[in-house]
């Protein structure tokens, strides 16, 4: 529902959907970590080499990601921490009116849900790149 919202100096703003908006950014952006780290060493290790490498021909991009994962990890983990402080912050409430309560209750529920989502492809994606091989070694798997 568009409501007058002051801080936006008088313009219409949808606040059901604006919040939404930045957990889509944050759930896309710590994917980011799994098209550079993890999908590769999970085909590889099924046997799928050469589809890596017609991905990493393909998406030249995919090469710079791995070759700068630490600066990657380190990004998406600011953009994490960000996000988390915007949801998980002080004084933050919804409005008194019932029907933007219901709207703001309903965004600020999808926004943890995808945050948390984030965080999860994050701490797969990190696992992935930094303890994967160093474990199978260790177990002597490979």
């Amino acid at each position: 529902m568009p409501v007058d919202d002051p801080g936006t100096g008088g313009r219409l703003a949808d606040i059901s959907s604006r919040p939404r908006k930045w957990g889509w950014l944050v759930l896309l952006t710590a994917s980011t970590t799994l098209v550079c780290c993890v999908i590769p060493i999970v085909l590889v290790t099924l046997g799928f080499g050469a589809v890596v490498a017609a991905l990493y021909g393909n998406l030249p991009f995919l090469t710079f990601m791995g070759l700068h994962k630490e600066w990657t990890f380190a990004l998406t983990a600011l953009i994490l921490a960000l996000a988390a402080w915007a949801l998980f912050r002080p004084g933050r409430a919804c409005p008194a009116d019932p029907e933007l309560a219901r709207a703001c209750e309903s965004a600020d529920k999808w926004n943890r849900r995808l945050f948390f989502a984030s965080l999860a492809l994050w701490g797969i994606g990190f696992f992935a790149a930094y303890f994967l091989l160093p474990l199978a070694l260790w177990l002597d798997l490979m």
